[in-house]
């Protein structure tokens, strides 16, 4: 799964434009005083909406710049220089450089290559891992994707949307031999429009919110089955959401195919989606497909009713989780 975990690394979501002027020394240390103003308060004599224009004069412009390096490290690109940093964010290379320093002495990035090359340091990751344990969907979606992975001896995981991206926040690893070369690390990243996993995480979306997604005339493609249009990617999105499932046979990767299913929270929204992973090019025939498509489902239902979702009678997972198997002929 190596070029699974390289793909679509380098894809982050757009960036906040440069923060305008802090505001004062004095004035942020008044706002931090005990019993002195509420550091929520507006300006003296600023009505409600001057207040909300004024609200990005409390950003901190070197923070934002900070965050913004770190931003700039991926897969695909693990080491940076000072020169390259300060040319994409923007800054004179002095003050990129005093930048790296600081986040270097804090643990966030370690020097490669001399001096001038940096890459993420540990930091980073104590920071991912606390955020991953801090999800209600991870603590409660575990020991579904446990069970599940034991009723099938396939390995299964649970992933979220950034953006373009779908993430893997969740997995429990198969014990089976024969299917244990299947591995994707927690962190994970790939192109959305592209899996299925995006696909279905993409299923409450709006053909205009997909457009503005990805407002380009063509869409990368991986292989053959890649949606090339927003127009194809939005029919794929219908046909899932529809479905309440999706099916991919090697549509991203040779030699895997997947069955994944829609977890949705208590408003309704869908917020994760849930993957059974199976390492070959086919799911076999309806007798074998159709209880793993209903596995999947039942898993995903499970999880949603856990998160407080309610699904409507006609909801497609859930008439997919109390689907027969097909018997065989």
């Amino acid at each position: 799964m190596a070029k699974e975990e390289q793909t679509g690394a380098g894809r982050k979501p757009a960036r906040p434009r440069a923060a305008t002027a802090p505001a004062s020394h004095d004035d942020a240390i008044s706002r931090a005083q005990p019993g002195g103003a509420d550091w929520t308060a507006s300006p003296a004599g600023a009505s409600p909406d001057e207040d909300n224009a004024a609200g990005s004069t409390y950003l901190v412009p070197g923070l934002e710049r900070g965050l913004r390096i770190l931003a700039e490290f991926s897969a695909r690109e693990p080491v940076l220089g000072a020169p390259e940093l300060s040319k994409r964010i923007g800054i004179p290379r002095t003050t990129t450089f005093r930048l790296l320093q600081t986040l270097e002495a804090l643990g966030f990035l370690e020097r490669v290559n001399g001096d001038r090359y940096f890459r993420l340091s540990v930091a980073v990751l104590r920071l991912g891992f606390e955020y991953l344990n801090s999800l209600e969907l991870t603590d409660v979606g575990t020991p579904i994707l446990e069970r599940l992975r034991d009723a099938t001896g396939l390995s299964t995981h649970l992933l979220i949307r950034d953006q373009r991206d779908v993430v893997f926040v969740g997995k429990a690893q198969t014990h089976e031999p024969m299917f244990s070369s299947v591995k994707v690390h927690v962190g994970t990243r790939l192109p959305a429009h592209a899996t299925v996993h995006g696909q279905v995480l993409m299923g409450d979306l709006t053909f205009d919110e997909l457009r503005q997604l990805y407002p380009e005339p063509q869409l990368e493609r991986f292989t053959e089955r890649t949606p090339a249009t927003v127009e194809e990617l939005y029919g794929r999105v219908r046909e899932s959401a529809a479905l309440g499932y999706a099916l991919s046979e090697a549509s991203f990767e040779r030699g895997i195919s997947v069955v994944s299913a829609p977890v949705r929270d208590q408003s309704g929204k869908i917020a994760a989606a849930l993957t059974v992973t199976i390492p070959r090019s086919d799911l076999g025939e309806a007798e074998e497909r159709e209880p793993l498509i209903a596995a999947v489902c039942q898993a995903a239902l499970e999880l949603s009713e856990r998160l407080g979702h309610r699904p409507r009678p006609d909801d497609p997972t859930a008439l997919q989780a109390r689907r027969k198997p097909v018997a065989a002929s």
